[in-house]
């Protein structure tokens, strides 16, 4: 298989982190590459006609792409059932699904400060896409850390690469503000390997 990626990718480093927890790391050859909507030139498009990372070119058929496709094809490969059965299945991708959403409010604010312009950026946009962070966080804290303490899945690993991914593009913000349980959490999964051997490079 080959994955293309970027190592600042968030999204990129979901994928990575499975491959890591199934151990199928060593047959994957991995590709660094990613463009933006502005200069598409080293986004894998033949693989990706959205140009974006992740995209995983398989052995045995079409490339995908769509972080929550790829995970949950390579957990099927490595049987490690991090989308496990129903009912708790359904929990699960709802959960991966915040942690994307986070996530997905997270690059519009990078790509508002970058892709604009100064004088047409909106910073009651930014602020927007800040509040829909702050109120998901705040629902996780109150509503999901009995999941996040019981057996690891793609739930874990979603949440755990958005707040990675917020210390990395938006720091000063301090989303551990009022979130002591999240937090504490944050620090005890972020010393599992798969997560250590993934942090994004500053």
């Amino acid at each position: 298989m080959r994955l293309f990626y970027s190592p600042a990718s968030p999204y990129a480093r979901k994928v990575m982190v499975v491959l890591h927890e199934t151990g199928l790391l060593a047959r994957t050859e991995v590709i660094t590459g990613s463009g933006s909507p502005l200069d598409p030139t080293n986004a894998p498009l033949a693989h990706n006609p959205l140009g974006k990372v992740p995209a995983l070119e398989r052995d045995d058929g079409p490339a995908l792409y769509d972080s929550r496709v790829i995970c949950q094809y390579l957990d099927a490969l490595g049987a490690t059932g991090f989308y496990p059965a129903a009912p708790r299945k359904w929990e699960v991708l709802t959960l991966e699904a915040t942690g994307d959403g986070i996530l997905d409010a997270a690059l519009l604010m990078v790509y508002e400060g970058r892709m604009r312009p100064p004088e047409l950026q909106m910073p009651a946009w930014v602020e927007g896409q800040w509040a829909k962070i702050a109120r998901t966080l705040d629902v996780v804290e109150s509503r999901w850390m009995a999941h996040l303490a019981g057996p690891f899945d793609m739930g874990h690993i979603a949440v755990a690469c958005a707040l990675g991914y917020l210390d990395l593009r938006h720091g000063p913000r301090d989303w551990r503000a009022g979130r002591p349980a999240l937090t504490d959490w944050f620090a005890r999964i972020s010393e599992r390997p798969s997560l250590k051997a993934t942090v994004p490079p500053i």
